[in-house]
């Protein structure tokens, strides 16, 4: 059984990070490659010059959320002598057991909803880890999931505030509803065995994947805890969902089966809107279908990296949407790759893919918002070799909602080019452009195949985009995790291969609508071995509105170190991260979100030891026997401070 979860965790891993990006474009090693040796970068030299383009001087000027959230003055407490980010680090040193997370000792923790967690008390049994059972498909649909990535903490005033207008105003900090994604759980892990073997064992892996909503709330101990709601629900790959957008109408939409738009799968980040609703994204859902009679992959498919057997999940052997010799299901898998909108406070609400976002390998959107109202979104498609995107709303937000519209439906989609200058432009995917016209024959086509429109384009490929987060200055922070298949280096870019990862940051021109952009490497994570500060695979980002950047980790890190946790105050020059959280074996640290008052966090233990119970079983003690089960775990200052000072 061991040996059987560590393979498939290790192939899930390696097939998801595939390349499949044959475009031939400008590798982005050979522009950071010009890019850091213009800026005289040398290696060991931790990021770049506090007299870069993102320094605050530069930005002084800059429109900030600052004047809008009613907490600001909360937030703005949070430094502690003196230090934006002035809580004492963990140290290498003081991670002693890796069955159990370790974190700075001016913060404890508290676990929250594990996998098996019924959704609202009482409405199912509890799974606990039992080696022996797993949940059953039924029971697996009320509860939590497996999995758990980025999520978004929406306090329970926000619709009634919305109500009068007051978008902005949210004082509710003991009650809300939680949105939170499932990404994945290996068979192994989920069912106990390497493969199904029925459609009770697919119906039980598919209904542990997707999104939880649940109504959570603070106790009169303190605790965190499951609250009763009518807007607590789960969605899976079954459940029923709507398209919007350029591409809702297409026929490679409609399968000749006629069969409904069902479900969302392989959930990563998150982010959420102005308006107050949750997105999750659709990252490797290519991983869910196979082919019963073999796959002589198109063009298309070969693109978004469609496979014989897929990740190994079985599904396509008993569940025939996921079969793609099935010719009655032809264009079912054009219905995942999407950014799915989700009303936390209306569970009868279908959930919306926004089709005007994209398909492609969706990690993470964070959206800004413009002085006219207008919002640009942000989101990086996770895989070696792919792009950054970003999508600008045609009309302010607010207007569209007043007039019973989305503003993620009506806008333009640009992808990313890096120059070697420091500069970028935004290259628009629409049909307008002859290139993609005499490829595509509608902007729902554009939208359905965007990797490729983006191929044609002439877009940057980068080492694993994931998450994107806003700076308090309107800059936007991009993980990028890490490339294994780099192959050339120089004195100036020592990452090749890229094991480690860094994070780039870029600011737009005019106030986010622009169509150019400058860029810098924010942190290389190479120059930070030998460190305290040791970090690599940056991942999972939020940024506050004061200047504290938290990067959550997915790889291996270290002087034995496990998954972690850092901050950094990107008012400084030089990014020096501190060490807030370390996780247990074989774990991801992943999704962040807060109170509005900042003083309580959450964030996820994702696959704790892989689903292997030797390695541990947290949330359980250590025992060597009870299945570890991903769960969230809720952050706060031992003195009530605000959540990284």
């Amino acid at each position: 059984m061991d040996k059987d979860i560590t393979d498939n965790a290790q192939l899930h891993d390696e097939l998801e990070n595939t390349s499949s990006n044959n475009s031939g474009n400008k590798p982005f090693k050979d522009v950071l490659s010009a890019s850091l040796s213009r800026r005289k970068v040398v290696a060991g030299g931790v990021g770049l010059a506090a007299t870069s383009f993102l320094a605050p001087s530069a930005l002084a000027g800059s429109w900030s959320w600052d004047d809008k959230w009613s907490w600001d003055r909360y937030r703005r407490r949070g430094r502690r002598r003196g230090e934006l980010v002035g809580f004492n680090p963990v140290k290498i040193t003081d991670v002693v057991d890796t069955t159990m997370p370790t974190i700075s000792s001016d913060y404890e923790y508290q676990v929250l909803i594990p996998w098996g967690t019924p959704i609202e008390p009482g409405i199912t049994n509890e799974y606990r880890g039992d080696p022996n059972s797993r949940p059953t498909s039924q029971e697996a649909a009320l509860q939590t999931g497996l999995g758990h990535d980025g999520m978004w903490f929406f306090p329970a005033d926000m619709k009634e505030n919305q109500r009068w207008g007051n978008y902005y105003n949210h004082k509710r900090c003991d009650v809300g509803m939680l949105c939170i994604n499932h990404e994945y759980g290996t068979n192994p892990h989920a069912l106990g065995k390497s493969a199904p073997e029925s459609l009770e064992d697919v119906r039980l892996s598919q209904n542990i994947h997707g999104v939880s909503v649940v109504k959570i709330k603070c106790n009169r101990r303190g605790e965190w805890e499951v609250a009763k709601s009518v807007h607590a629900r789960r969605i899976t790959v079954n459940t029923p969902v709507a398209f919007s957008g350029p591409a809702a109408d297409s026929e490679l939409l409609q399968n000749p089966n006629g069969n409904i738009a069902l479900g969302t799968v392989n959930n990563c980040g998150s982010g959420s809107t102005p308006w107050g609703t949750y997105l999750t994204c659709e990252e490797n859902f290519n991983g869910y279908f196979g082919a019963s009679e073999g796959l002589v992959a198109t063009e298309e498919q070969q693109r978004y990296g469609f496979s014989d057997n897929g990740f190994g999940y079985g599904w396509y052997k008993f569940d025939k949407r996921f079969d793609l010799s099935d010719s009655d299901y032809a264009n079912e898998q054009h219905r995942f790759g999407w950014i799915v909108e989700i009303d936390p406070f209306d569970g009868t609400q279908k959930p919306v893919k926004r089709t005007a976002l994209g398909r492609f390998k969706h990690e993470a959107i964070a959206i800004a918002e413009s002085s006219n109202g207008r919002i640009a979104a942000y989101m990086g498609d996770d895989q070696r070799f792919d792009y950054c995107y970003k999508y600008v709303s045609n009309k302010s937000w607010q207007a569209a909602i007043h007039q019973d519209e989305s503003p993620l439906d009506d806008g333009k989609l640009y992808v990313a080019r890096f120059n070697d200058n420091g500069t970028g432009e935004w290259l628009e995917l629409t049909i307008d452009n002859p290139v993609l016209a005499a490829r595509f024959k509608s902007q729902a086509e554009v939208m359905i195949f965007a990797r490729i429109a983006a191929d044609l384009l002439g877009a940057t490929p980068m080492d694993r985009p994931e998450w994107t987060t806003i700076g308090k200055d309107g800059e936007v922070y991009w993980t990028l995790t890490n490339n294994s298949k780099r192959t050339e280096t120089n004195a100036a870019n020592p990452q090749a291969p890229n094991y480690d990862g860094h994070i780039i940051r870029t600011l737009d021109s005019g106030d986010h609508l622009g169509n150019t952009f400058e860029w810098e490497i924010y942190l290389l994570s190479t120059d930070t071995h030998g460190t305290e500060q040791t970090i690599s695979s940056p991942d999972a980002a939020w940024a506050d509105d004061a200047g504290r950047l938290f990067i959550g980790t997915d790889g291996g890190q270290k002087d034995g170190l496990q998954d972690q946790l850092q901050v950094f105050d990107t008012t400084k020059g030089t990014p020096e991260g501190k060490r807030l959280l370390v996780g247990v074996e074989s774990d991801e640290i992943t999704g962040f979100t807060v109170t509005p008052d900042q003083r309580t966090a959450f964030v996820n233990i994702q696959h704790p030891g892989n689903g292997n119970p030797s390695k541990t079983n947290f949330p359980a003690y250590y025992d060597g026997v009870t299945i570890p089960r991903d769960c969230t775990l809720v952050i706060r200052r031992k003195d009530g401070g605000i959540i990284g000072s």
